[in-house]
């Protein structure tokens, strides 16, 4: 407007006030600056050139106005998008990582043992009949829950007579993945780990192969069963056989988890907090053992492998099988699927939380001492491995026949 001074005006009148030229303003900055002192000729030179450096631009209506006051905010504000947008982005894992893993199969083929309808619904039978053991009291199904991810939750399951086992029953969910059975590997594959429980004395207790042959040969729809799923055997009813049908139905007992979907592409089957986990899982080394389709179950590991095991341990671990002392505390690395689910923990049991059996893990095995985000970040990774249990209905069993044995009274 007119009859006000400018910005720029106003500027320079207050540099050459504070310099202390009082006289008043000339066209030209310089002869003044020329009768000031030193000093105040350069806070007065200073000044100016601040003021000479401010941009002003005239609107249509004729001010002068500086660059936008707002012009900080508006950066302020940029950059609180950009935060937003990388926030949104989310935790970005490096994918050539992964290949170390593998996608769960909907079922664990084996060319042994081909399945059929008539030999997987034998098998699921066969999980679930407690007439396999001495007491008629004791199934697979007693130690390796279905309703309860494949365990039964307790530090050992009880057997014949409630004996206790030497051991935590692990998982039967996935197990057909492992390269191994048992925590000492004793056995091959699942149809040679179902042979084992139904002889032995503390589990199922029957006396040998031909007493349960016995059992099922005396209740007339297991023998048409056998007859349906074994076409082709001279003798149908048979203990392999028998271990045949219950590995079948086993090879179908997989648990996807949204840890799977991940691995197929869907970045949106972890949130950033479990993704956080699998960087950490990652980088912290605990794929030194678990990797493959089963996140664990490849490989045997040495019990305190980067510092010594300091709990009480009886248990030689896979020596008890070769009887070499390398393989003194040898154990299989168990699966990591569903370990949300299947605790007490380590071959034992011993372990009643899976914070505690992470830290322990990462003291003996590798050697670290964990911080209490860094336990939380993992087991919330881990809980991405839980996987959606198949609906199992136990089935109807055959009736026993009249030469089906009672159970044993002791």
């Amino acid at each position: 407007m007119l009859g006000v001074a400018t910005p720029g005006e106003r500027c320079r009148a207050k540099s050459l006030a504070i310099a202390g030229a009082n006289e008043p303003m000339e066209p030209s900055n310089m002869r003044i600056l020329k009768r000031l002192s030193l000093p105040a000729a350069l806070t007065a030179a200073t000044l100016v050139a601040a003021c000479d450096e401010q941009k002003f631009r005239a609107t249509n209506e004729g001010h002068y106005q500086a660059d936008d006051p707002g012009e900080g905010a508006k950066k302020t504000e940029a950059k609180a998008e950009t935060k937003e947008a990388k926030k949104e982005e989310g935790i970005k894992i490096d994918r050539s990582l992964l290949a170390q893993f593998d996608k769960l199969p909907a079922a664990f083929a084996s060319p042994k043992n081909v399945p059929s309808e008539a030999k997987v619904s034998l098998g699921k039978q066969l999980y679930f009949d407690a007439r396999l053991s001495k007491n008629q009291d004791v199934s697979c199904n007693s130690c390796h829950d279905l309703a309860k991810y494949g365990v039964d939750g307790n530090p050992r399951s009880f057997g014949h007579k409630k004996q206790l086992g030497g051991r935590n029953s692990p998982t039967v969910y996935n197990a057909a993945g492992h390269f191994v059975q048992f925590w000492d590997g004793r056995a091959t594959d699942v149809e040679a780990q179902a042979k084992g429980p139904i002889l032995n004395p503390v589990e199922m207790a029957m006396k040998d192969d031909k007493s349960v042959v016995a059992v099922l040969n005396s209740i007339p729809e297991y023998q048409e069963s056998f007859k349906k799923a074994f076409p082709d055997a001279k003798e149908p009813v048979s203990y392999d056989n028998l271990a045949l049908a219950i590995g079948a139905f086993e090879r179908t007992l997989t648990t996807p988890a949204p840890f799977d979907k991940y691995l197929a592409g869907d970045e949106a089957a972890l949130n950033d907090e479990e993704k956080k986990g699998l960087a950490l899982f990652l980088s912290t080394g605990c794929t030194t053992c678990h990797t493959g389709v089963t996140v664990g179950g490849s490989m045997y590991q040495k019990l305190g492998l980067a510092k010594p095991w300091d709990r009480p341990i009886t248990d030689t671990g896979r020596k008890a099988v070769t009887k070499q002392d390398v393989d003194n505390l040898m154990f299989k690395v168990p699966s990591l699927r569903n370990v949300a689910k299947t605790g007490p923990y380590f071959h034992d049991g011993s372990v009643a939380t899976l914070d505690e059996a992470v830290t322990l893990m990462a003291k003996h095995q590798l050697g670290k001492e964990l911080k209490a985000d860094e336990v939380k970040s993992l087991v919330t990774f881990l809980g991405a491995l839980t996987g959606e249990l198949p609906k199992i209905t136990p089935p109807a069993l055959p009736p026993s026949g009249p030469k089906t044995l009672k159970p044993y009274p002791t």
